[in-house]
């Protein structure tokens, strides 16, 4: 690929311009502003809302509950990095973001998506211990053990970018490069580059293989443990029981990687790049909209804890999750 010629190069002078959704009309720019408005303040409210009430509530410490917080935590992280800018373009047309601003959006949401495949692994561990080895339950998730292992999927996902971000960051960019998107995503940067961007375009689509696909591998490996011993239970009441406390963990996990299904679909169809931002942008906003509600609607432990907080009533008897 032949390369573009170029005024600047990767350094602080570079300016990107962050195009939003091309097609998108201005006089929907205030119905869509209030639209993801809504929707940030419902991730926040939400998960603040699950690391309030299990942090409060004595009876939610356990395993299950300390990596929802965790869960919780990251959608709030993960979401910050990049809705506030697109509000700010929605509603004042601020379209700039300065060369280290850009590269920490990218590093941070790339960081935080790694996380949560990371977290919903760990997650997928603990069900598979708690109904396969029940009785090594307390035994194996210790509160050390679970600090580490939500540490080693911080830190991996912390790490993973690194390498992507530092090589994006050194391809030659104009004094202003042009984003099609509404934040800095790796792919969106690279194609704005003067460089040949082969290598950078393969180098991420190789770790977002490895991100994806190999944590839903583990996820799914777990529950075909799960599943296999759930079906020797000979009860149905027992059976039942067993499913209901992986339900909520389930319902989340497709979520999330309908999400990037979503967003790879859209990326590698042959369609108008707006369908490829609004894929990125269901992607970053999905999942963190529904994880507290999943968790809200299904899990009666955290239900009631939630209602407890906000009621200031006498605590009902929280059932086991």
């Amino acid at each position: 690929m032949e390369n573009i010629a170029c005024n600047g190069s990767g350094n602080s002078q570079t300016s990107f311009y962050l195009t939003g959704i091309p097609s998108l009309q201005k006089s929907l720019f205030l119905p869509v502003f209030l639209i993801f408005l809504l929707l940030y303040l419902l991730i926040l409210v939400g998960n603040a809302l699950i690391l309030v009430a299990v942090v409060a509530e004595r009876s939610l410490h356990k395993p299950m509950y300390f990596f929802l917080i965790n869960l919780s935590a990251l959608d709030i992280l993960f979401t910050t990095t990049t809705v506030p800018k697109m509000l700010s373009l929605l509603l004042l047309g601020d379209r700039f973001l300065s060369f280290p601003a850009c590269f920490l959006q990218m590093y941070l949401f790339h960081s935080f998506s790694c996380s949560e495949a990371f977290i919903l692994v760990v997650m997928a561990y603990d069900r598979y211990v708690a109904i396969c080895r029940p009785l090594h339950y307390p035994v194996h998730m210790t509160p050390q053990t679970n600090t580490a292992l939500a540490a080693s999927a911080w830190i991996t996902a912390l790490l993973l970018p690194i390498p992507a971000v530092i090589q994006t960051s050194q391809m030659a960019f104009d004094n202003i490069a042009y984003i099609y998107h509404c934040f800095c995503d790796h792919l969106a940067v690279v194609q704005a580059s003067c460089s040949d961007t082969t290598p950078q375009t393969l180098m991420g689509f190789c770790i977002a293989m490895v991100v994806s696909f190999l944590p839903l591998l583990l996820v799914l490996l777990s529950y075909a443990r799960i599943l296999s011993s759930v079906l020797r239970i000979n009860s149905k009441e027992g059976r039942s029981k067993a499913f209901s406390t992986c339900s909520s963990h389930l319902l989340v996990v497709g979520t999330y990687y309908s999400s990037i299904a979503i967003a790879y679909v859209a990326y590698r169809a042959d369609l108008p790049v707006d369908f490829h931002i609004m894929g990125n942008v269901v992607y970053a906003i999905l999942t963190p909209v529904l994880n507290p509600l999943i968790y809200t609607l299904r899990n009666k432990d955290v239900k009631s804890a939630i209602t407890k907080m906000m009621c200031h009533q006498d605590p009902k008897s929280i059932g086991k999750p």
